[in-house]
Order: structure tokens, then C-alpha cells, then sequence
């Protein structure tokens, strides 16, 4: 699917409730019931983590947001 560029760092770490809060963590397993599954989680330094998701098909892509929403119409730009 995707080229994993990262060095020393998982697309997906182990320790989610670090990164994802409640609602987050909780619509994740309502979206993964539905095929979806987590892509990575963007992890700058000094900024706010991004965890992206992406459908069954790998072709649509979104952020899950603060709230548990997921964004279809973010701006993030993906490396292929």
C-alpha cells in the first residue's frame, strides 16, 4: 500500500490511548467493524498527533478527529 519512510517509529504504536483520547479510541472500534482501520498516527514534535484512517478499499482516506468524526475532506497530504 504505502512506502513506511519513518525511521525508529511504527505507523501504528502500540500504546493508542498515549495518542487517541476516548472518543477517538471509541470510534475507532466503530469504524473498524465497518473495515476501516488505522493508518498512522502523525506524531510532530510540539504539534498536535493526526491519526489517519483509510477504508476497506484503501481508497478513501480521513482524519479521526478530536470528537471520534472522521474528516474525508482534510488537507493532509499522504507521501506515496
Amino acid at each position: 500500500m504505502y512506502e513506511d519512510r519513518r525511521t525508529g517509529k511504527k505507523p501504528v504504536p502500540e500504546n493508542l490511548d498515549k495518542y487517541l483520547n476516548e472518543a477517538q479510541m471509541s470510534a475507532l472500534q466503530d469504524v473498524e467493524s465497518l473495515g476501516w482501520k488505522l493508518m498512522f498516527i502523525r506524531r510532530p514534535s510540539q504539534r498536535k498527533t493526526v491519526a489517519v484512517v483509510v477504508d476497506g478499499s484503501g481508497h478513501i482516506i480521513g482524519v479521526l478527529e478530536n470528537d471520534g468524526s472522521i474528516n474525508k475532506q482534510s488537507d493532509i497530504i499522504i507521501r506515496k
